[in-house]
């Protein structure tokens, strides 16, 4: 195992190499560089959370802005010698290790088994990868709604349902799951109203139905043309008859968009789900494809910031475990 590797070494061989530098890759090479492996964090510089102002849930750090948590996260990982480079992994490739033909089990290769090009044109090597790159959220094109993302357009009521909390909430349906999301978040406020937009009243189960009119929730045919805003603040939504709803928040749901790319390119096994295709993976976020861990959004829709850094330090740790294992194993066998 690689260790007090000379932080200004440039041969660019790693023990590990964290694709993302999110909650969930920096938490991973904040326990790999205690762990006194040499390790790259690749950071395209694309957090999901970005256009939010705050972050909630997250013990002792809710309320905090994103960009100070990962500030925090980058100041953290270099105490130990993690290096982090502002870059993008645009394609990686495998080498099958010494012994993997006689059948090594899942995650047990040896040697740099990884290179990763990045766009600035270099290319680095690890003996192991985390995946991390988490998912872009595909906003329904309705004018106004991007532009209000993350401020009075919002998504999550976990995220945001303290802050705008007894507010007049408005849910722009774009597909009948978004019954779901207006009964979800009835739990903040007494005054919803779900616009069906372009879902049609007889897509709605009485199942819906009843649950909704049970939730007080207004439901509002017509498609949606845009949101009126007044001196920068959400007033209201606007039909396309031209006709105006009185809102202060509306809640959408961003068709996830995950970014797998660099785990379908090594032949990781996908797995669909009502929210894109995932990688199948075991407890510690360990891939089908030997040596490759992934953890965040890059393995699930609904991983917070707890749960991706939480995933981070898991798939942290069982690298740890099997790089020591694997080199005990070699030096056993000679």
């Amino acid at each position: 195992m690689t260790q007090h590797k000379d932080p200004q070494d440039l041969s660019g061989k790693y023990d590990v190499v964290v694709v993302g530098g999110g909650a969930a890759g920096l938490s991973a090479a904040l326990v790999l560089g205690r762990s006194r492996l040499r390790t790259l964090v690749v950071d395209a510089g694309e957090p999901r959370n970005a256009p939010s102002a705050h972050m909630q849930g997250y013990l002792t750090r809710d309320g905090m802005s994103p960009a100070e948590f990962l500030a925090l996260g980058r100041e953290e990982i270099a105490r130990y010698g993690v290096e982090l480079v502002r870059d993008r992994a645009v394609d990686v490739s495998r080498r099958e290790s010494r012994g993997e033909s006689r059948g090594e089990s899942r995650g047990e290769s040896r040697g740099e088994n990884f290179a990763v090009e990045l766009a600035g044109g270099r290319t680095v090597h690890a003996r192991r990868l985390i995946v991390t790159t988490g998912l872009g959220d595909e906003l329904p094109t309705v004018p106004g709604v991007a532009e209000r993302f993350g401020r009075d357009v919002l998504h999550c009521p976990f995220c945001h349902g303290w802050e705008v909390r007894d507010e007049r909430f408005g849910v722009l349906a774009t597909t009948p799951l978004s019954v779901h999301q207006a009964l979800m978040v009835s739990g903040w406020s007494d005054d919803v109203t779900l616009f069906l937009h372009t879902v049609a009243e007889d897509e709605l189960s009485d199942d819906d139905l009843r649950r909704l009119a049970a939730a007080g929730v207004k439901v509002v045919p017509g498609e949606v043309a845009g949101l009126r805003v007044e001196e920068d603040r959400l007033t209201g939504v606007r039909l396309a008859d031209g006709t105006v709803h009185e809102r202060s928040v509306v809640f959408v749901a961003p068709k996830p968009v995950p970014r797998t790319g660099l785990m379908e390119r090594l032949g990781a096994e996908l797995q669909e789900s009502p929210f894109g295709a995932y990688p199948v993976v075991d407890p510690t976020g360990r891939t089908t494809v030997p040596g490759v861990w992934t953890a965040g959004n890059a393995m699930g829709f609904g991983e917070q910031v707890v749960h991706a850094a939480s995933g981070g330090y898991r798939a942290a740790a069982a690298i740890v475990g099997d790089l020591i294992m694997s080199d005990l194993d070699a030096a056993v066998a000679g």
